[in-house]
């Protein structure tokens, strides 16, 4: 994905010089961290309002119960601007960058859709573990959004992670993915789907079908990144050749079916709160096919024809 020349985001939070708590251990990576999502949703701990960070941790979207996940942090510790890496602070610009083309995405997309004003999210880049409206957070949950202050959370080890575990080295439409993914639960926010969807949890009467809502909110978000990705990409030719299959190869590594296979061997459906690799391929890729913001995962009838 070409990203040179392109502007940065004013809408940043950089965070990374104080970090609460200690360092959050990445040590076995994203495979140790699934391995204990998926035993917890096998043994019925899955919580429903899950974000991307079942793939490097879980998190509730609107807050409720995050200090029982994830813990609380405690102190406060001082990171050296010059332990960056090179690395790292490339990175940082990409996902300024990405943040800067999500702004005039969508604002441009909410103009022409008559879907009121977009307002941007704020994105925080933080080290270790970080405090949100949503609660406190380590680094090992991944990326994340909170409605509660309509920011979205990155530690940017979490790409090394990815790009270590998964296998998308040097793609950066990879990465754009991913904040696009989150900057697509914004989208949902704006837009009140997010809140029936979480309205629509608290009423439910079983696991199984808060999870079928969540999955719900998580296609969705996969669909609104590939809106953003099929208006980014008429606008500035940004796409290159191959960008689009590596991010549908981290979709289908993302799915709840390949996650729990590779850390269990079997899967078990009922569980399911992202969608599975299918399901979050083919929605990725029909919202950058058609860009059109009349599809919602929610005016599907049928759970199954997902």
């Amino acid at each position: 994905m070409r990203l040179t020349g392109r502007r940065e985001s004013s809408n940043v939070e950089d965070r990374r010089g104080l970090s609460g708590g200690a360092k959050a251990g990445l040590g076995g990576g994203l495979i140790a961290v699934i391995i204990g999502i998926v035993m917890s949703l096998f043994s019925g701990g899955g919580g429903g309002g899950i974000d991307l960070g079942q793939v490097i941790g879980a998190l509730t979207q609107n807050g409720g119960g995050l200090g029982e996940i994830l813990g609380q942090g405690t102190g406060t510790e001082a990171v050296d601007p010059a332990s960056f890496s090179e690395e790292e602070q490339q990175l940082a610009v990409e996902c300024k960058q990405i943040l800067g083309s999500t702004e005039d995405v969508w604002t441009q997309v909410f103009r022409d859709n008559n879907l009121g004003q977009y307002t941007a999210p704020t994105l925080v880049l933080f080290t270790n573990s970080v405090q949100s409206a949503c609660g406190n957070a380590t680094a090992s949950v991944g990326p994340f959004y909170c409605s509660g202050d309509q920011k979205l959370y990155i530690d940017l080890s979490f790409f090394t992670e990815m790009k270590r575990q998964l296998g998308v080295e040097g793609n950066t439409f990879a990465y754009a993915y991913v904040i696009a993914h989150e900057i697509g639960h914004h989208v949902e926010y704006l837009l009140g789907s997010l809140q029936r969807a979480h309205q629509d949890m608290n009423n439910a009467r079983s696991n199984a079908q808060k999870n079928q809502i969540s999955v719900r909110l998580e296609l969705l978000a996969d669909y609104y990144a590939g809106v953003w990705a099929h208006y980014e990409d008429a606008a500035n030719h940004s796409l290159e050749y191959g960008d689009l299959e590596k991010g549908l190869e981290l979709a289908n590594a993302i799915g709840d079916d390949w996650l729990q296979r590779r850390a269990q061997g079997r899967t078990a459906p009922e569980s399911f709160t992202h969608g599975t690799s299918e399901q979050r391929k083919r929605w990725l890729k029909r919202g950058f096919d058609t860009g059109n913001m009349s599809t919602t995962t929610f005016s599907i009838t049928n759970y199954n024809d997902l």
